[in-house]
């Protein structure tokens, strides 16, 4: 199987580390010219430097922009140009106490993880259905169908992302863009691993904190390890590809197995 993004340009929110930089390698590799966000013009220039110095075919650029913000989505629409395929991946996640969530953090979570996703489709959109030709593609998450108690403002907003997809999926019908979400799993990022230390004991040393925090907070999963961002990157970038031109609207699952259920 080849995919073959040659000629398209690919944006990719939040991509400076992790699974969005993941993300970014893997479009690039299949051709694409891919455009890096991130909020501070240091870690878009890493990013940049650091995907130019692997094997690939496709361009690199960057922009440095806050995509939660409706200027700053402004700033990397027009930055980007005619973006054939886009990949909404900005999240914020973290543990808290239900009872202890107010009310300004319920609407930073929707406005980070929906809100920027739901508006730079909005903008990119009509672009690719006047062009005949598009991806949209949402990292949502595991906990939109098994909310966390630790984390229900996280699992809500991942939720409502799915309805997302799936709405502007039907937007998009018989056009020739397609909309997905992809449901990642726990997935091995700095960020998680912070997340992990601060649910098992910070003195174990990482290998073991990772088997203790399967075992105790995600038992579900049958991977039974964290997964790797590439892993992740490569369901994504089969999505974004011509091979994937009868998927649409779906939710498709790279979650090692945690979602009990043989549908998402």
């Amino acid at each position: 199987m080849r995919i073959d993004l040659s000629g398209k340009t690919a944006l990719v929110t939040a991509s400076t580390s992790g699974i969005g930089a993941a993300i970014a390698s893997g479009l690039r590799h299949a051709g694409a010219s891919v455009v890096v966000n991130g909020r501070s013009e240091d870690s878009v220039q890493r990013a940049v430097v650091a995907l130019r110095a692997e094997d690939g075919e496709g361009t690199v650029t960057g922009i440095a922009a806050d995509a939660a913000e409706a200027s700053g989505a402004e700033a990397l629409v027009a930055g980007a140009g005619d973006v054939d395929v886009l990949v909404n991946n900005l999240g914020i996640f973290g543990a808290a106490p239900p009872l202890e969530i107010e009310d300004d953090e319920w609407r930073r979570y929707f406005e980070t993880n929906v809100l920027s996703a739901a508006r730079l489709t909005r903008m990119v959109l009509p672009g690719m259905i006047a062009r005949g030709w598009g991806r949209v593609l949402n990292i949502a998450s595991d906990s939109a169908i098994v909310i966390p108690a630790e984390m229900i403002q996280y699992g809500m907003s991942k939720t409502a992302l799915l309805a997302v997809s799936r709405g502007f999926a039907k937007a998009a019908a018989g056009t020739g863009v397609t909309v997905n979400a992809v449901i990642a799993g726990p997935t091995h990022t700095g960020g998680v691993e912070e997340f992990v230390y601060e649910l098992v004991d910070r003195s174990l040393p990482w290998d073991e904190a990772q088997r203790e925090f399967m075992r105790t907070a995600r038992p579900q999963s049958l991977l039974q390890r964290l997964i790797e961002p590439e892993e992740i990157a490569n369901m994504v970038v089969y999505l974004a590809s011509p091979l994937a031109s009868a998927t649409t609207g779906g939710a498709l699952r790279v979650d090692g197995g945690y979602v009990d259920s043989i549908l998402p």
